[in-house]
């Protein structure tokens, strides 16, 4: 079979997408993965100094052994074991080559790439969220100061720093950032906290604001972003605060344009969640699967690199039913 020519194509080289690989692999399907970014993307991007909520044997995938230094795994331990696995598996993986358009026809897709085409017979879109930010859409929010995603602390040492948003990556920004000599101000909509920030994290914010060392306003909003301040609107009434750079930890949301051009409906209700059967996890479009963190839509907690491991064996069980009934008949 030539190389272009494929029994799988799986969009999406993070976690997902590579269990999807090792299921291809264990059921004799031919298969390759394409991210537009380098492999497990999305963790590369996380913060630097990250550690997971799980532990690290939760998150094996392909048996193979996940060890970490600490109880819990970093960011850095993540990208080590994933590229392990890849190799222990000795899957395909086509990174920095971004799929630009997939096309049905006669049984078979086509997929048009940034550097070249390909033909599948069926496809797996494990893009998860990370790369689309949830926008306020307000003043200013285009404004180069305003950032979606946090790496490195260092550059924000000793600046103005506002946080939106309450769960851990606000809280994750705002301590880090502190600790930097930042002057930290966040701003939440809720009345507190989210539920659900880390357990050994949660004692140390709520410290920090109750002493006065991180400012916070809740049941607030961000109404503009200037130059040199931002407007914010709190129950006492609005204030300006001056600013240096703004995080806007507001979310994530899937690709839901590229979803659609391939066919997929999307449920109508606030948590837009793709259409798909949960019993093989193939959507409205014949042919086409979603696994991982997409599959849950808005609500992007509903699925973790935990209990996401599931769909990959069940989209496999439903193509090897397939190829059996293909066989008899």
């Amino acid at each position: 079979m030539p190389s272009s020519d494929l029994d799988v194509i799986v969009v999406g080289g993070g976690p997902s997408g590579i269990n999807c690989g090792i299921e291809a692999a264990r059921n004799g399907f031919s298969c390759r993965i394409f991210d537009k970014g380098c492999l497990v993307n999305s963790l590369f991007h996380y913060p630097t100094n990250m550690v997971f909520f799980s532990t690290s044997r939760p998150l094996e995938i392909g048996d193979v052994p996940f060890i970490s230094h600490g109880v819990k795994p970093t960011r850095r331990e993540a990208l080590e074991y994933y590229r392990r696995v890849v190799e222990a598996w000795n899957l395909e993986v086509n990174t920095y080559e971004a799929v630009e358009k997939i096309e049905p026809g006669n049984g078979r897709f086509t997929v048009k790439t940034s550097r070249g085409e390909y033909r599948a017979s069926y496809i797996i879109i494990a893009t998860g969220f990370y790369d689309q930010p949830n926008m306020m859409n307000i003043p200013g929010e285009e404004l180069t100061k305003v950032l979606h995603y946090f790496t490195e602390p260092h550059p924000y040492a000793y600046q103005k720093i506002l946080v939106i948003g309450g769960g851990n990556s606000a809280v994750d920004v705002a301590l880090e950032t502190y600790r930097r000599e930042a002057e930290v101000t966040m701003v939440i909509r809720e009345a507190a906290l989210k539920e659900g920030i880390k357990y050994w994290v949660k004692p140390d914010i709520e410290n920090r604001i109750r002493e006065g060392a991180i400012r916070a306003y809740f049941n607030s909003e961000v109404l503009k972003i200037g130059d040199e301040d931002v407007l914010i609107k709190t129950p006492e009434g609005e204030l300006s605060v001056k600013n240096d750079f703004v995080f806007a930890m507001t979310g994530y949301h899937p690709d839901y344009s590229f979803l659609t051009s391939l066919g997929i409906e999307i449920t109508r209700d606030a948590e837009k969640t793709p259409i798909f059967n949960p019993d093989t996890f193939e959507t409205s479009r014949e042919g086409v699967f979603l696994s991982g963190m997409i599959c849950g839509g808005m609500v992007t907690n509903k699925w973790t690199l935990e209990n996401s491991p599931i769909h990959a064996a069940k989209i496999f069980k439903h193509l090897q039913k397939l190829r059996d009934r293909q066989a008899e008949g």
